[in-house]
């Protein structure tokens, strides 16, 4: 408390408007910092929710007082906001269930092999990942199935870890952002009021660039590399998948259906439940032996219990080798429930920093040096980048700046695209950059090459945040709303 005879000027620094505001950040930021080099990449299991709530309590202590009764009401609206975007994540979890057990991507991979030989395998590899990224929504399970796979068989191939890992890193991170099934493509448009159609759209004009430099440098790279090798590696995780599974091109048509539903403005969470409907189907059809092998019996309700086992909860299908063992682990539903809590966490965090007015005084701070859409755009980059930094979670990169800078894009006519593209264009992909990062440790942990070897090799990474800020700096594809156009250039349609 502070006496009543103090002037303003003699108020402790805390109570002052912006260290105030800096503080529950700060406690944030230290906390996680400490958390993740205890913990590493089992932070996201619970101990990172926990630091977010304690900094919700604080930043709710340090409220102004006529903004206390505002928190509960920024907590619900803040978690309302995203209510969709979580119902569309615990439908990944179903769908990246069927999916499997449906063969889909076991094909992905069987096929995508095929596409290896020495001088173009580092081009294959960034392909293979992209395709089972966009298709699973998760870079992370990309790293530790198709991503484990690759490294093995780069390396017999006598190739860099380093370059195989930054080609791996790539394409997964290229599916993760542009897949309608990502937890963090949805995340970022309900942050930032996008429609996710037109959020995945808008990130094209980045992202397109971005992995299509990545996949020139890796098949330039692939020129020099020699064409003697072990391919033994590729035949035999084909004959075993061909051997678990009915592998057929046909199956390839699900997830292609799914993608053209949501390009066409289907509803996401429809589209979701129409993909993952395909794929119990084609399991029925195609793997009733994989069906009858998670039901644990062939009686009469196996098909009924193998199929919701796949779409709720934890699935292993057996065979005879370590990285296809891991590869045919399904989590269901219940495999989402722990980015559900990340997040439900990060949003009361979030709202509780927007009732308070914290986010606003941190954002006319910021704003303050950001003149004009480009100036935007590359605080919201920095913010997202910084945040991975210092917090070292890739959601709270998101989630943060989204609920930072929303209003500043609407009040300067700004489409809410631009700012969910600036969101994945920074928060998402720059998370596998940092080493104490969860998704640094996280990939480094998996492919077994420290991220510092990998960093450079990363390409897509590295260059999403860069060419999106070239863009924000000559105004090419910066969308404006119909308030915005008559002060703003518009961009090219």
């Amino acid at each position: 408390m502070v006496a009543h005879g103090l002037t303003h000027s003699a108020f402790i620094p805390i109570l002052q408007p912006m260290l105030r505001a800096f503080t529950p950040l700060l406690f944030l930021v230290a906390a996680l910092v400490v958390n993740v080099h205890v913990y590493g990449d089992r932070s996201l299991e619970g101990s990172n929710q926990l630091i977010l709530l304690a900094s919700a309590g604080i930043a709710a202590l340090l409220a102004p007082k006529d903004r206390k009764t505002q928190l509960w009401h920024g907590i619900q609206g803040t978690i309302s906001d995203s209510t969709k975007a979580i119902l569309i994540l615990l439908m990944v979890g179903a769908l990246a269930g069927t999916w499997m057990v449906s063969g889909i991507i076991p094909t992905l991979i069987v096929y995508g092999l095929k596409l290896f030989t020495p001088g173009s395998f580092l081009l294959a590899a960034a392909v293979l990942s992209a395709a089972v990224s966009l298709a699973t929504g998760s870079s992370w399970s990309t790293s530790a199935t198709v991503g484990i796979a690759l490294m093995g068989i780069g390396q017999s191939l006598g190739l860099s870890p380093g370059w195989i890992a930054g080609a791996v890193v790539s394409g997964a991170y290229f599916g993760d952002k542009m897949s309608p099934v990502s937890d963090t493509t949805n995340i970022a448009a309900a942050m930032a009021g996008a429609e996710l159609t037109d959020h995945i759209r808008h990130m094209l004009w980045t992202s397109g660039p971005a992995i299509l430099i990545a996949f020139a440098v890796f098949g330039i790279k692939g020129l020099s590399a020699s064409e003697a090798g072990d391919l033994s590696q590729v035949a035999i995780i084909s004959e075993l998948l061909r051997a678990k599974f009915t592998i057929s091109l046909w199956l390839l048509l699900i997830p292609v259906v799914s993608i053209v539903l949501i390009a066409r403005n289907v509803d996401a969470l429809a589209a979701m439940g129409i993909g993952t409907l395909a794929g119990a189907l084609a399991a029925l059809w195609l793997q009733p032996n994989i069906i009858a092998e998670i039901a644990g019996h062939r009686g009469p309700s196996a098909w009924y219990e193998g199929i919701t086992q796949a779409m709720y909860g934890n699935t292993q299908i057996a065979i005879d080798h370590p990285m296809l063992a891991e590869l045919l682990k399904g989590k269901g539903m219940a495999g989402m429930l722990g980015t559900v809590w990340l997040i439900l966490c990060a949003l009361t965090f979030g709202g509780i920093m927007d009732a308070a007015g914290f986010l606003a005084t941190l954002t006319k701070g910021l704003l303050r040096v950001a003149h004009g859409a480009a100036g935007l755009i590359g605080a919201t980059l920095a913010s997202c980048g910084l945040i991975n930094l210092t917090a070292s979670d890739q959601y709270l990169a998101i989630v943060v700046p989204g609920r930072m800078f929303k209003k500043a894009f609407e009040e300067r006519g700004l489409k809410p695209e631009n700012l969910s593209r600036a969101l994945e264009d920074s928060g998402t992909v720059t998370s596998a950059l940092v080493p104490w990062n969860t998704c640094g440790a996280y990939q480094s942990s998996v492919l077994g090459v420290a991220t510092g070897d990998y960093f450079m090799y990363a390409i897509f990474n590295w260059m999403s945040p860069l060419i999106s800020m070239l863009l924000a700096a000559t105004g090419w594809t910066i969308t404006r709303t119909s308030s915005g156009a008559s002060t703003k250039p518009s961009s090219p349609q």
